[in-house]
């Protein structure tokens, strides 16, 4: 096990898959991961998933669980609370490993076209072991996803995060250098990277060496135990600042520059539940390495 004091810093929650997500002092953590993440997911009329990458307004909404069912916020827009759908899986949709889920009703299908600007459906995942995780995401169909891309707990650094942004601000004094050189207009001054372009569900924090939890093969949590599936290949998604939803080039530059293998570039590790249990911001956590 690890020597440094290591900690909970942030647990983050995703009802909603590609809306904000809801920051959590204490999170349950059940064999197909958080509770309630990403149970819910909007699509269009023909079933094809609808995401943040094409439609950044959904970074604006806001989900949050409530026993048996998921409340939706976005400005302009009325609250609506949406009950889990009670029916059979009704909706085509076009997922991988997933051939049906549960249309949400008329009021979400309403509340979400509204948000986007297009006919949209909301559905449910109505069991996770209907999915299962891809062998090639380190996991076997026995082990239930929901509507996550890879896997069921996504988990990063603050240690990482700092390296990170540090590289970001050598590339843009680079850039400003160049244009100064050359009198052209300078870039625009920099903000510091926001954890949740990566949207994590569970951050750590404490006396790391920037990426170490690459090599993590297990991460232990009071009675939690979860095990390494596979390394977070980054998208576009982590380019659109989720307060403004501009898009700009980091962190995916400088990624491209330091973390680049196999044609993409990684930063954060998905893991999957071994042994579940609640997991609360502060708590010790102790990890193993492959």
């Amino acid at each position: 096990m690890s020597e440094p004091a290591l900690v909970v810093s942030a647990l983050t929650l995703f009802p909603v898959k590609s809306f904000a997500g809801a920051p959590m002092t204490s999170m349950e953590l059940e064999i197909a991961g958080p509770r309630g993440d990403r149970r819910w997911m909007v699509v269009d009329e023909h079933g094809s998933t609808l995401t943040a990458r094409s439609h950044p307004r959904m970074l604006a909404a806001r989900a949050t669980s409530y026993d048996g069912g998921v409340r939706l916020r976005a400005d302009g827009l009325p609250t609506l609370d949406v009950a889990e759908p009670a029916g059979p899986p009704d909706v085509p949709v076009q997922l991988t490993r997933l051939d049906t889920a549960t249309r949400a009703g008329d009021e979400a299908d309403a509340w979400v076209s509204e948000l986007l600007g297009q006919r949209a459906s909301l559905v449910w995942l109505d069991d996770p072991a209907r999915r299962g995780m891809a062998e090639k995401h380190g996991g076997t169909l026995a082990d239930p996803l929901a509507l996550t891309d890879t896997g069921p707990v996504h988990v990063t650094s603050t240690a990482s995060l700092r390296r990170l942004d540090a590289w970001a601000a050598e590339l843009h004094d680079e850039r400003v250098a160049r244009a100064v050189e050359k009198g052209d207009e300078a870039p625009a001054p920099r903000t510091a990277l926001d954890m949740r372009r990566f949207r994590p569900n569970l951050v750590v924090d404490g006396d790391l060496e920037p990426f170490v939890e690459d090599g993590w093969a297990t991460l232990v949590v009071g009675d939690v135990e979860l095990r390494f599936a596979d390394h977070c290949g980054r998208c576009v998604l982590t380019t659109i600042d989720p307060d403004t939803q501009a898009k700009g080039k980091e962190p995916l530059a400088s990624l491209a520059r330091h973390r680049r293998r196999d044609g993409e570039v990684w930063f954060g590790i998905q893991m999957v539940p071994v042994r579940g249990g609640v997991v609360t911001v502060g708590d010790r956590v102790e990890t193993s390495d492959r």
